[in-house]
């Protein structure tokens, strides 16, 4: 049994998510949480820099640096929010804040894509930063190496996002599953009948 007064989130999340989010519930504040999300926001930004090509200028990587924490933070106060409203209809008893604070780590194992992507961009920084080269040579084997880990981290992001939400609403991975799906299915749903919408108005009026 894990020790939950000297646990280490950043370790912990990757095979006992439901502990790391119960240390952040039990003994943990809001600050830590956005702590959470500014270093493994910084971490992944090594991600959002692969189409940028010339624009990688010292004012340019400053202003993403200072800027996406800030979003980060203030969008998990969105995402935060339907999990914690969904899970209350299937009584669940996370409160808001504490909701927030657990579904922070579902950002560390999307971060580790950061420091692929910085080893990609040393090793190989042509197919990394050219299309063409990417699918061609040694370059096409880096970038199903890449894909197939993105995937896995994408996959595992999600799996520590039920746990956590099982944890925080304290009842089954079933319920916390479908308290992160629905919302995902209505919001889905949403934009694809507002783009069905707009292309009937945009072809109505040709």
């Amino acid at each position: 049994m894990m020790d939950n007064k000297t646990l280490n989130p950043f370790l912990a999340v990757w095979l006992h998510p439901k502990q790391a989010a119960r240390y952040l519930i039990d003994h943990k504040t809001l600050g830590f949480a956005m702590m959470i999300i500014t270093i493994c926001t910084i971490i992944s930004l090594p991600v959002n820099f692969l189409d940028t090509g010339e624009i990688l200028t010292w004012p340019f990587l400053i202003g993403v640096v200072l800027l996406s924490p800030f979003l980060a933070i203030l969008g998990l106060f969105i995402t935060a929010f339907f999990p914690w409203a969904i899970g209350k209809l299937f009584k669940g008893t996370s409160t808001y804040t504490d909701m927030y604070k657990v579904m922070s780590l579902a950002s560390i194992p999307a971060a580790a894509m950061g420091p692929i992507y910085l080893i990609w961009f040393v090793v190989s920084p042509d197919t990394l930063l050219n299309t063409e080269l990417a699918f061609s040579g040694t370059g096409i084997a880096i970038f199903l190496v890449v894909m197939l880990l993105s995937f896995a981290l994408g996959i595992w992001s999600f799996v520590v996002s039920v746990a956590v939400v099982a944890e925080a609403h304290q009842f089954s991975n079933w319920k916390a599953f479908f308290t992160l799906i629905i919302p995902a299915v209505i919001i889905l749903i949403f934009i694809l009948s507002l783009g069905a919408l707009i292309a009937f108005l945009f072809f109505s009026n040709m």
